[in-house]
């Protein structure tokens, strides 16, 4: 242990070395540089050893990397970052990263059945998902199949909630991403682990509504600087939803160090930190019987 007292466990990072720039659209650049203002040299990009630098001097143990799904296949905005690039790096650093499988509900069958794969297969820990990118909210029957096979495989799955961040000129994108289309989810699928990240803002009440009304809802607290969280949020990290909400970056959105230099400023209280910054994730996607205590 070095300058913190408790090794994060990062739930939402995107992997960002020269083998994964190679299948990301090019207004990558402008939305790091204009919208998240990301330094030129992570912009430039990210290698394994830099990445998991960066991570140590954050004191996070270890990351999920997404083979996230941005949008329908063919569309020149739009990516799918092949398994085979998070592969390489489980492979390089098993005991730094975990896989999550980023899902195209508009794919069926074939997609749910690469799914299980990866699961079963590949171990891959969960799902994830971007709504905004398909422009279908998460409680269109696009994603049901999706969440029985979660359900039946016992693995969580991820969602971003809130407003679409992004804006690509020639695919503009809607926001359908309100938390309160995880209320009839969570009704539907009582056993499946509901993870609403990004804090959901502007609807960040409305979040913790949902998380508070279900118990197998959850939240995450990446993709927004700690320092920008809205006070009723901090509040429930720190209180009554200590045990409902998880540790993320969305590398590089957020910076490692920073965003942990800006959890210690909140004053949250040892144990509910604990809880966001490692507990809690470990409880959620049963990482204890990958020997992570």
């Amino acid at each position: 242990m070095s300058e913190h007292d408790v090794q994060a466990i990062d739930a939402v990072v995107n992997i960002f070395n020269a083998d994964a720039l190679a299948n990301r659209p090019a207004w990558r650049d402008q939305f790091l540089s204009e919208k998240i203002r990301a330094s030129s040299e992570t912009i430039k990009g990210v290698e394994l050893d830099e990445m998991l630098r960066r991570m140590d001097a954050a004191d996070i143990e270890r990351s999920f990397l997404i083979a996230a799904k941005c949008g329908p296949l063919g569309h020149p905005s739009c990516f799918h970052m092949p398994l085979e690039v998070v592969d390489r790096a489980i492979a390089q650093h098993p005991d730094r990263f975990f896989g999550l499988y980023g899902i195209d509900p508009t794919m069926g069958m074939k997609e749910v059945r690469a799914f299980q794969s990866a699961i079963e297969d590949r171990g891959y820990i969960g799902a994830h998902g971007y709504p905004h990118w398909f422009e279908l909210p998460i409680d269109h029957a696009r994603w049901y199949p999706f969440y029985t096979k979660c359900c039946e495989l016992d693995v969580p799955i991820q969602f971003q909630i809130g407003q679409s961040m992004v804006y690509a000129a020639d695919y503009p994108i809607r926001s359908v991403g309100q938390p309160i289309t995880m209320d009839p989810v969570a009704c539907d699928f009582p056993e499946l682990k509901l993870i609403g990240i990004h804090v959901g803002i502007p609807w960040t009440d409305e979040a913790i509504a949902m998380a508070w009304k279900h118990k197998n809802v959850y939240l995450g607290c990446d993709a927004h600087s700690p320092k920008y969280w809205p006070a009723s949020f901090v509040n429930y990290i720190n209180t009554y939803g200590q045990d409902k909400v998880i540790f993320g970056t969305d590398f590089p959105v957020l910076d490692f160090e920073r965003t942990r230099r800006e959890i210690e400023d909140l004053g949250l209280r040892p144990d509910p930190k604990r809880k966001l910054l490692r507990d809690n994730v470990i409880r959620i996607y049963g990482l204890d019987r990958f020997g992570v205590k």
